[in-house]
């Protein structure tokens, strides 16, 4: 299984970015999927998530700014970051595993596949 972030870089307060994970080696269309962040001296915290189904679920700090979307044609996992504020700065990861409902994979304490991750820098 891989999940290759990209799409990360340095914008300007209010500028707009969009991550991509490329994933690989199972069935994309049956896993939870979802983007984390963690900035430097920062627990890692969860950003978004959706489902199979296609249900989504985000951070109250990102809602309204923030769209997570799927291409299960792809295999491709996508975050639209717009409004970006200094706070958004952190590294952003993908990750994937089998859970019931985007609800329950925002909350799981714990997730089988991670990518590297894209550094994310707004000033």
């Amino acid at each position: 299984v891989q999940l290759v972030e990209s799409g990360g870089g340095s914008v300007q307060v209010g500028g707009s970015l969009r991550l991509s994970c490329a994933a690989s080696g199972y069935t994309y269309s049956n896993y939870c999927m979802g983007w984390f962040r963690q900035a430097p001296g920062k627990e890692r915290e969860g950003v978004a998530a959706s489902d199979s189904d296609g249900s989504t679920y985000y951070a109250d700090s990102v809602k309204g700014r923030f769209t997570i979307s799927r291409d299960n044609a792809n295999n491709t996992l996508y975050l639209q970051l717009n409004s970006l504020k200094p706070e958004d700065t952190a590294l952003y990861y993908c990750a994937a595993d089998r859970y019931a409902s985007a609800w329950y994979f925002f909350r799981a304490s714990s997730h089988a596949y991670w990518g590297q991750g894209t550094q994310v820098t707004v000033s």
